[in-house]
């Protein structure tokens, strides 16, 4: 019985939430499986990963293939390199002291690499934030001028005394031009 390492789908539609299961290969993928070790979802950022790293080495020990996606999920937790590290062990290659010591090692790079990511995400959106913000100060100011311009009165102009000045000049032309009707 070929038993594989592998991802089962749950969720909706452009939402997929994964479990990461033990199941026969010839099993389907969302049918049945021998036992569940974890959860994978991808759609937030860093993705999330849910391992029981424990039961995942004993898999691997025990003979487990797992697929590429799992492979390369296994490696981003360490399961492979400290499986790599304990097939060292048993040859005699290096010692359990040296292996765990390169493992810490490894496990305090990546938790390093995961937090700078998740730092410069984290402040990336609080840019984009303050951007947007700006921009929309600055738009709200431009809308408040012009409603500002719009509701104001125009203002009260001198050419009204000149026009009281022109009226009275034009009935007295007309009033000759009436004399002569008559």
């Amino acid at each position: 019985m070929p038993v594989k390492i592998r991802l089962q789908r749950h969720g909706k539609k452009a939402h997929a939430f994964f479990h990461i299961v033990i199941a026969d290969g010839r099993a389907p993928r969302d049918g049945k499986f021998i036992e569940k070790i974890g959860t994978y979802n991808p759609t937030t950022n860093p993705a999330t990963i849910d391992l029981n790293f424990e039961k995942a080495m004993s898999w691997l020990n025990n003979g487990a293939q797992p697929t590429d996606t799992c492979r390369a999920i296994l490696s981003y937790k360490g399961v492979m390199y400290r499986n790599h590290l304990q097939i060292g062990v048993a040859k005699g290659a290096v010692t359990q002291e040296v292996a765990d010591a390169k493992f810490n090692k490894w496990v305090s790079e990546k938790d390093a690499k995961i937090q700078a990511k998740v730092e410069k995400l984290s402040g990336a959106q609080k840019d984009a934030y303050n951007k947007r913000m700006a921009a929309e100060a600055k738009a709200n100011e431009a809308k408040a001028a012009k409603i500002v311009l719009k509701n104001t009165p125009p203002p009260a102009v001198e050419e009204a005394p000149a026009a009281e000045a022109a009226a009275p000049e034009a009935p007295a032309a007309e009033a000759p031009a009436e004399n002569t009707e008559a």
